[in-house]
């Protein structure tokens, strides 16, 4: 499976930037990306496994809620 480099806009549009076999790949260009950024840039750089971009793109946009421990 490969991993995918997004930039995800304040208004949470997504952007595939890149395409990478490798982890230590597409972990090196999420942050060179991360560093080149301006502090006035409010684009997140976020690098995800998928099984291919749709299957990341939800993965991304998907609101996750907070696990519950115990009984209340």
């Amino acid at each position: 499976m490969p991993y995918f480099v997004f930039s995800i806009s304040p208004d949470r549009k997504l952007t595939l930037l890149e395409t990478f076999t490798k982890f230590k790949d597409a972990k090196d260009y999420a942050r060179s990306l991360r560093a080149q950024q301006k502090t006035e840039d409010r684009n997140i750089v976020r690098m995800i496994f998928a099984e291919d971009v749709k299957k990341a793109q939800l993965l991304l946009t998907d609101l996750r809620t907070a696990k519950v421990d115990g009984d209340d």
